[in-house]
């Protein structure tokens, strides 16, 4: 998926900034001047293109330099090269994974350069989603066996005469070509191209009251905006996505995982302690998520916010 402030020192804050708009640069292969720095109280986190994990990075980054006075920076990188960027001391942590076995098999188990930073409290699921004034007048369309029913309603201009399903961008978990595919459904899966561009085109259909079918998930403060209700996919068992190709049941739900570079693990000091410790929940991300990406707070106000109504939450990651 899913795993989006500023102080006059930090380099790359006006990077996170940008990141709510389409076409964010990738940096991937940017080296942080912080990365893996011995002995100096620097940070980088990896930050990725979605606006909850924007919020994760924007309160750590907070704290990390008002509470404990560490220099803190931020790298865009996409969810797969990210675990190359921490294996390799280019990151020093990842806030939110959404699930990814064989970087974890790679990198955690083998490699042991990546270790687990815990649980980031918030459970992930991606699902289909259609709005809830359309489930509300045609109910069935929550069952997926119904949906070629409506697939003349869902048609755009992208969808080649058939009907649309809107992913984000093609960088996040997705098994929706193969699930289209092999449910035999009459959809065409067509990517807006980053998370706001497709909050964009859902407050477009919105507005106008028109059906549409998309990926979408949880959590996500956009819900609040325009409520949505999820399509019901052939149960999820497990092992079930274990073939990307055969793919044909629903999305898992997902606690989200945090993960830090092995060395700064063991040698972060405060800064590895207080982001081991960072744990939150649902209504804390969206809560940050809907400041920074509708009421158009930069992150470290929608941050600042927070930490000031939430005192009892983050004091206990500094002790």
């Amino acid at each position: 998926m899913r795993i989006r402030t500023t102080t006059a020192v930090v380099a790359g804050v006006s990077s996170l900034a940008l990141l709510t708009g389409c076409g964010a640069a990738d940096m991937t292969k940017q080296a942080s001047p912080f990365a893996n720095a011995q002995g100096a109280k620097t940070v980088t986190l990896s930050v990725q293109s979605w606006v909850g994990a924007q919020a994760n990075v924007a309160v750590a980054q907070y704290l990390l330099e008002h509470e404990l006075g560490y220099r803190v920076d931020t790298v865009q990188v996409d969810e797969i090269p990210a675990w190359d960027a921490l294996s390799q001391g280019r990151v020093d942590a990842i806030m939110e994974d959404w699930g990814h076995p064989d970087q974890e098999e790679r990198y955690v188990k083998d490699k042991r350069t990546i270790v687990p930073g815990g649980d980031l409290g918030v459970t992930g699921h991606i699902g289909w989603y259609v709005p809830t004034y359309f489930a509300k007048k045609h109910p069935d369309v929550t069952d997926w066996k119904n949906l070629d029913k409506y697939a003349d309603r869902m048609r755009t201009a992208e969808s080649g005469g058939k009907g649309q399903l809107m992913d984000g961008s093609p960088s996040y978990v997705t098994n929706d070509k193969a699930l289209v595919k092999n449910l035999d459904l009459d959809y065409q899966v067509v990517f807006a191209g980053s998370e706001a561009a497709q909050i964009t085109q859902i407050k477009q259909f919105a507005k106008a009251e028109k059906p549409f079918l998309t990926y979408w998930y949880e959590p996500q403060w956009l819900f609040k905006k325009v409520p949505m209700t999820e399509v019901k996919l052939p149960a999820y068992k497990e092992g079930c996505d274990a073939n990307p190709e055969k793919v044909a049941c629903a999305y898992p739900h997902t606690p989200l995982q945090k993960y830090l570079n092995a060395d700064f693990a063991r040698s972060g000091g405060d800064a590895a302690a207080l982001l081991k410790k960072f744990k939150w929940t649902i209504e804390d991300q969206n809560e940050v998520s809907l400041m920074i990406a509708e009421q158009k707070l930069s992150p470290e106000a929608a941050a600042k916010k927070w930490a000031d109504s939430h005192e009892s939450t983050w004091k206990s990651w500094l002790s």
